[in-house]
């Protein structure tokens, strides 16, 4: 049998009302402090990640600008730093690799591939053709977000390449394909090496996830018509391939502090 609520009268006061809610337990389960208004907090303090400051995603992932690389592109990073040293060591010492790779190549020059396609191919690879590719998308997207911070960036990786290709070809100075034969300094290959950077960069400063898998195929092009026209072998395309990976996650984790900055209110450039 249930017990019905007594009536409280007091006073000066006729009728009776409900119980009233004890302040703790029952109030346990409202956002916030009794009038704060703020969820999860019963101090009336702000939440100390605000909806606003959080950012979805990892860093590596187009689309996307937090500065924190997630793991698998750490294993990017590390499997590109490993193979080049790798296939640098092969081709300074002149080790056993290099016997397969001049065996592909040899395959690929005589292949059935047309040499008109492959030499426009090729082609993409040259400063005067990447690089006004480059200027032009800095172009849109300093137009569209009104910062220099991504020209800057742009502008450094795109100017390691020649400072650290140039050197590594003297210093190793491996021979070229026969068509080049007997001039040297093929390793890594500059052209294969601006088109991955050059054109990765236009990837990643536009974030777009679409243009990344063009760049691979317009890249895997490139090093294909390199290899096809005798330019280069295909070990100088491959090392070319890792040490643009490892100047391109440079330049996309400084874009993306940068970003990260700019959008919680930090004046960047």
């Amino acid at each position: 049998m249930r017990e019905t609520p007594r009536s409280q009268v007091t006073a000066g006061e006729t009728g009776s009302r409900p119980p009233q809610l004890r302040p703790g337990r029952a109030l346990a389960h409202t956002p916030g402090a009794s009038g704060s208004g703020t969820p999860h907090r019963s101090d009336g303090r702000p939440p100390q990640t605000p909806r606003g400051a959080r950012y979805a995603g990892q860093f590596g992932r187009f689309g996307t600008t937090p500065p924190v690389p997630n793991r698998p592109t750490i294993f990017l990073i590390l499997f590109a730093a490993l193979l080049f040293a790798a296939l640098t060591w092969q081709v300074a010492s002149d080790g056993p690799l290099l016997a397969y790779d001049e065996r592909l190549g040899d395959a690929i020059r005589t292949s059935a591939i047309p040499s008109g396609l492959a030499e426009f191919f090729s082609d993409l690879g040259n400063m005067a053709v990447a690089l006004p590719v480059l200027a032009a998308t800095l172009a849109y997207v300093t137009w569209r977000t009104r910062t220099w911070f991504p020209v800057i960036a742009a502008a450094v990786t795109m100017a390691l390449v020649p400072t650290l290709v140039g050197p590594l070809q003297t210093l190793i100075a491996r021979p070229g394909p026969p068509p080049m034969a007997p001039e040297t300094g093929f390793y890594p290959s500059g052209h294969a090496a601006t088109a991955a950077v050059a054109y990765g960069l236009c990837a990643l400063i536009l974030r777009s996830r679409r243009l990344a898998y063009g760049c691979v195929l317009v890249n895997a092009a490139v090093g294909l018509g390199l290899v096809r026209q005798g330019y280069h072998w295909p070990a100088d395309v491959v090392g070319s391939w890792c040490l643009a990976v490892l100047l391109l996650c440079a330049a996309a984790y400084a874009v993306s502090r940068s970003r990260r900055r700019s959008s919680s209110g930090t004046p960047s450039c």
